[in-house]
């Protein structure tokens, strides 16, 4: 990728900046040191997809796909179901009222 200072940024502004529209990008550098990228509008940089970042610190049951099916069937049949200190209880009117023991 070209570099130029920023004083030729500032001479030759309406040149670079036809450049980057036709696909080369460029640098704008000031004693040295890279200050901004020029890249075309349309030209977006990729975005790295991160694809298995957590492979190795989670795992998923054998039986994920049927946990707590029990419970579940039981709550659609309206009865309750205890977890614990609570207990969960449904009925037909669309309540589900949660519920700490006293």
């Amino acid at each position: 990728m070209k570099t130029v200072s920023l004083r030729e940024a500032e001479a030759d502004l309406p040149r670079l900046i036809e450049a980057a529209s036709r696909g080369e990008p460029f640098v704008i550098a000031e004693n040295g040191r890279p200050l901004v990228r020029v890249v075309p509008a349309e030209a977006a940089p990729p975005r790295t997809r991160r694809i298995g970042f957590l492979a190795g610190q989670i795992s998923v049951p054998d039986d994920f796909d049927t946990m707590f099916q029990d419970e579940i069937i039981r709550l659609f049949e309206g009865e309750e179901v205890r977890h614990g200190s609570f207990s969960i209880a449904t009925d037909w009117s669309g309540r589900s009222p949660i519920s700490a023991p006293p």
